[in-house]
């Protein structure tokens, strides 16, 4: 980093991530939340066959056996859940609904555990205490009043479990809407949309396994060290046995250039660190299509003079459509590849050259292939790449997106989701004899607009901070201030319960790490890792008020008082979540002998048909999908535009805030600024620690940020980047990539000048 002058709060690191600075991160994590002599035994037991899944991310572990499975950002997310602190009846009569909403995201949650059910109290402008009883009648009471079932929306976090997010979609189905916002809307669901068209499936198709056997990894847009951070073993591992890692990815970032493994001695005795990328590429935000296209066609351009560089067998036996995709890639020019990814021919030439080297390859991705207005078409280009050496059903290879929460894949699977699917709403009628609506619900982005315009009138949260994740912040606002009655099933206070229409209630959840007891004893609920991985997690801490209830029984209290007439037997179900899993297995017959095989250390892994090279898809094969042009967004002829990424702090986890410090980015105690590279800082007429305005430059109309710090930071020329979701505000509701429905985060067309 180029540092002009000093500047607050911004100072560089020099060390690997990982090492000794994530041991520290850790301790300190540990000191601010939890009693110091509880938290060591707590963190041992996080991913262990008898333990409880981390609720951080969703990467898997082996075997779900090992002795020492969290990481710096996962003992984050334990101890923040797991903490000493308390938000009691006391605190909500202490400072009004208004007073609240001056604090930042950080400071809500930093005040601790939700302990009591609580209700909006218009006349005092706070929240105060009600029965649970009380709660679940007027929640049914206002949903049956309801002219439109329609007019009801059911937000799914990834942190909830099958269990809960399963008996979640079946309350909303036999209410009668399909409306199901989820946090897939605004990450995945590129990936769930775009990978059914490419080769017949919406997830990952590798296991650890194939990374221990694979010859070479291609990353694309995505930060381990803090979004995935167990992955960083993995990665660590692949690199000291030889394996080629090659990156792109506008900002350099530096567990994907050193790690030092906390677990590895030899590192942590001599100060040393393993090299991650063996070449970083950093290509231009919106370059990602463009830099694909530009390999596959130097790959083809080699299998010109050689016949071994395509898998032709395989291209001719499982593939559709690779004539007109080779035609679309030969008259694809180099000069327009180079400009639209901002990267040299040569260097494209040479990954080209490694990939048809490498036997078996593994390409992982992230948001920064998702969260553009083309991301589905992005995810079927990584596809291509790797149809052309058939790296889908052998060992070492395929396709794998880095899901975020720890279940964002397996709420999913059991059945959140806006779409019609006739298969799953069979098995719905075999399991509970009831037929589900079938018509298209809403998505995240949907469901807001639904809001703002009064059609939808009741949103329902499982968890999450829905109004805080979308972009267009104020309108957001506006919205949740419409409605009837929102519900927020939270294990902490945040800003989207402060948002209030006419009546709000907040229901306290059990954490992951916490005993969830029910009339037949303890219970456990399932987790669905990010290669489609099942285990079990049983919390083992006494949960912090006795006046908690588990996300499973707080859904069956509500559709028990929403649906006096219901065909499901809530109670019966969350007596036992065994019987819930059953009713899983009648729905979903890939789950077959679902609680027998979870309860084998590990559990099991969900079938995935290019695994065995078997594609559903209408065709039943895998199809070569084109990427009409070069531009993931739109073109402007103004050279003084640059394109603004939204990225999470190290410190950070989606919208939870632990702290305001993005160790390997070397910001400390803030959150406000931009980072910038050196050249366009120059161009701006700017200096590293300017202060800034940024502003949109859509045709929708400008959207401003004012008086952020710009600093020097590596960073592709043409691009900056900003803290989400402050930078929220600069992106319109509608910007988004229009097959999936996913906002555009990742690619925002900005103007800056210096603040006035």
């Amino acid at each position: 980093m180029a540092q002009k002058r000093e500047v607050p709060g911004i100072r560089a690191y020099s060390n690997p991530a990982g090492g000794w600075g994530a041991l520290r991160a850790t301790a300190r994590a540990v000191r601010k939340q939890m009693d110091v002599t509880e938290a060591p035994l707590l963190l041992l037991r996080t991913n262990k066959p008898d333990g409880f899944d981390c609720p951080g991310c969703a990467w898997p572990d082996k075997e779900h056996t090992s002795t020492f499975q969290f990481c710096e950002n996962g003992a984050k997310a334990v101890t923040w859940e797991a903490t000493n602190k308390r938000v009691t009846p006391d605190f909500f009569a202490k400072y009004t609904v208004t007073e609240l909403l001056q604090w930042n995201d950080y400071e809500l949650e930093n005040e601790g555990r939700l302990t009591h059910p609580m209700v909006y109290d218009r006349t005092t402008d706070a929240y105060r205490p009600i029965e649970w009883d009380a709660a679940f009648a007027r929640i049914g009471e206002i949903m049956r009043s309801l002219p439109n079932p329609d007019m009801a929306e059911f937000y799914t976090s990834g942190r909830a479990s099958n269990e809960a997010a399963f008996l979640f979609q079946i309350f909303a189905r036999e209410y009668g809407t399909n409306n199901f916002p989820d946090c897939s809307n605004m990450c995945h669901e590129a990936t769930s949309v775009g990978l059914p068209q490419s080769i017949g499936i919406g997830k990952g198709t590798v296991s650890l396994e194939d990374f221990d056997r694979c010859e070479l990894i291609i990353a694309m847009g995505h930060n381990p060290g803090t979004n995935h951070p167990r992955m960083m073993g993995t990665l660590h591992e692949c690199s000291r046995r030889g394996v080629p890692i090659i990156v792109f990815n506008p900002l350099k970032e530096r567990a994907l250039e050193r790690f030092a493994d906390p677990q590895n001695p030899i590192e942590m005795g001599t100060f040393g660190s393993t090299r991650i990328a063996s070449s970083y590429y950093q290509v231009r935000i919106g370059g990602d299509a463009a830099a694909l296209k530009g390999i596959m066609k130097a790959v083809l351009e080699l299998a010109e003079t050689s016949e071994d560089v395509l898998d032709r067998a395989f291209i001719a036996e499982h593939t559709n459509g690779f004539d007109a995709f080779a035609a679309d890639l030969k008259q694809t020019a180099w000069a327009d590849i180079e400009r639209a990814s901002g990267l040299a021919r040569a260097d494209l030439e040479r990954v080209a050259a490694a990939y048809v080297k490498s036997n078996a390859t593994i390409v992982t991705y992230g948001m920064g292939i998702t969260q553009h207005a083309k991301g589905t078409a992005n995810v079927q280009q990584i596809a291509n790449l790797l149809l052309l050496r058939g790296n889908f059903g052998k060992p070492g290879a395929g396709i794998c997106p880095l899901r975020g929460h720890s279940n964002v894949q397996g709420n999913r699977t059991v059945g959140i989701s806006e779409r019609p699917n006739p298969a799953m709403f069979a098995g719905i009628e075999r399991a509970f004899g009831f037929k589900s609506p079938e018509h298209h619900g809403h998505d995240a982005v949907a469901a807001m607009q639904a809001m703002a315009e009064g059609r939808s009138k009741v949103l329902i949260c499982l968890g999450g901070n829905f109004s805080i994740a979308l972009p267009d912040p104020e309108l957001c606002a506006e919205s949740m201030r419409k409605l009837d009655l929102a519900v927020h099933m939270n294990t902490k206070l945040n800003r989207s319960q402060l948002l209030i229409g006419k009546e709000s209630i907040i229901l306290p959840v059990l954490g992951r790490t916490e005993q969830d007891i029910q009339s037949s004893g303890p219970q456990s609920v399932t987790i669905e890792d990010s290669m489609s991985m099942v285990h079990a997690s049983r919390g083992k801490l006494k949960p912090a008020s006795e006046h908690l209830r588990s996300e499973p029984a707080i859904v069956a209290g509500m559709a028990q008082a929403t649906l006096p007439g219901s065909k499901v037997a809530w109670m019966d179900l969350i007596a036992d979540y065994d019987r819930i899993r059953d009713k899983i297995e009648i729905v979903f017959p890939d789950f077959a002998r679902y609680n027998e095989r979870i309860r084998v250390p590990g559990g099991f892994r969900l079938p995935l048909g290019p695994t065995e090279r078997v594609w559903k898809t209408p065709s039943a094969k895998a199809e070569f999908l084109l990427f009409q042009g070069l531009n993931e967004d739109i073109v402007f002829a103004d050279a003084g535009i640059l394109k603004l990424a939204t990225i999470r702090s190290h410190d950070q986890y989606n919208t939870t805030i632990y702290g305001l410090d993005d160790r390997y980015r070397g910001v400390f105690g803030r959150r406000d600024v931009l980072f910038m590279n050196d050249g366009d800082l120059a161009a701006k007429g700017l200096e590293h620690g300017d202060l800034v305005e940024i502003e949109t430059a859509l045709p929708s109309g400008a959207r401003r940020l004012l008086k952020l710090t710009a600093i020097s930071y590596d960073i592709a020329p043409g691009s900056v980047a900003a803290y989400y979701p402050e930078a929220n505000c600069l992106i319109p509701i509608d910007y988004q990539d229009k097959e999936s429905g996913t906002p555009s985060y990742k690619s925002v067309p900005v103007r800056v000048s210096k603040a006035a």
